[in-house]
């Protein structure tokens, strides 16, 4: 199965209770494609200025990451955002936020790119979001994700997106704001009635939640002593998730639950470390160990 992610690939300056990184790799297109490579060869869609570093080229071509559809533009400047992060982390605050080459006209699909099977669509313009589908010939899976500003001025055209994907992956705070439900379960109903098959909505160190037509589902956070970074979290989670699926070839129920204790297994090893400093190398045999020690936690009988 081919996977096809869109998103921001960026320059990040981050600042945590552990530690400040300045100019470093990041972008939600970015973390998605490292968790998803674990499992599929992994194809990017997105834009960088003629600033992005000839390095950071080479940290993604070091894995199974497909950069055909990597636009560097000339004259245009790399999308940046500087945030911290305080407390127990949860929320992050952006200092500055530079959109730069987001602002401009959005990257083309490759014709090589066309007959992707699994599309994860990054939470931008919902009119851009279907634009880009309309450039594939027929994806098995198209799956997206949304922010609050979509949902709040884009709305009416968000609804139409969501008519022509099969899932979604969204945080807690987004579920209800499109819902105007606080609870949850009720709130991925809702979502499922605007004709969704599924939605995951993710909830930071609790875990994350699946509501299908079967019922919800859920999936605690992995235990973690140490928290240094959690910049791309949840597009690391998305990754694991579209990647497992992608490898897989279904998305019924139980394979979505199994996805989502991969998701979270990726979110896990992105939030031990800076940017991708603990993921960049991060090996197969790896994750599936903790993968393994995740079940094993999970399991009663």
């Amino acid at each position: 199965m081919s996977l096809l992610v869109t998103g921001t690939v960026g320059i990040d300056t981050v600042t945590t209770p552990y530690g400040h990184v300045e100019d470093v790799l990041g972008g939600t297109a970015v973390y998605f494609a490292f968790a998803a490579c674990q499992y599929v060869p992994v194809r990017l869609v997105a834009v960088a200025g003629d600033d992005f570093p000839g390095g950071f080229r080479r940290v993604l071509e070091s894995r199974d990451i497909d950069l055909t559809g990597l636009e560097v533009r000339s004259g245009s400047k790399t999308f940046r955002w500087t945030g911290r992060f305080v407390g127990d982390m949860n929320v992050a605050e952006t200092v500055d936020l530079q959109l730069n080459v987001l602002a401009e006209q959005p990257p083309s699909v490759p014709a090589a790119f066309a007959d992707s099977d699994t599309i994860f669509l990054g939470g931008t313009d919902p009119a851009l979001q279907r634009e880009l589908l309309g450039r594939l010939r027929s994806p098995k899976l198209v799956v997206c994700d949304t922010k609050d500003h979509w949902i709040v001025h884009q709305r009416d055209s968000l609804l139409k997106t969501l008519r022509m994907v099969t899932g979604a992956i969204i945080n807690d705070g987004e579920a209800r704001l499109l819902t105007e439900r606080l609870n949850l379960i009720e709130a991925g109903e809702a979502i499922l009635d605007m004709g969704l098959e599924f939605v995951i909505i993710k909830k930071g160190e609790h875990g994350a939640l699946l509501v299908t037509q079967n019922g919800p589902a859920a999936v605690p956070a992995y235990p973690m002593k140490a928290v240094r970074d959690p910049t791309g979290a949840g597009d690391s989670f998305g990754g694991g998730v579209l990647g497992y699926l992608a490898r897989e070839g279904k998305h019924d129920t139980e394979t979505l639950r199994r996805a989502m204790v991969h998701g979270t297994v990726a979110a896990s090893f992105t939030i031990e470390d800076f940017s991708l400093r603990k993921v960049q190398d991060l090996t197969r045999a790896e994750v599936n160990q903790r993968v393994s020690q995740f079940i094993s936690m999970l399991r009663f009988d």
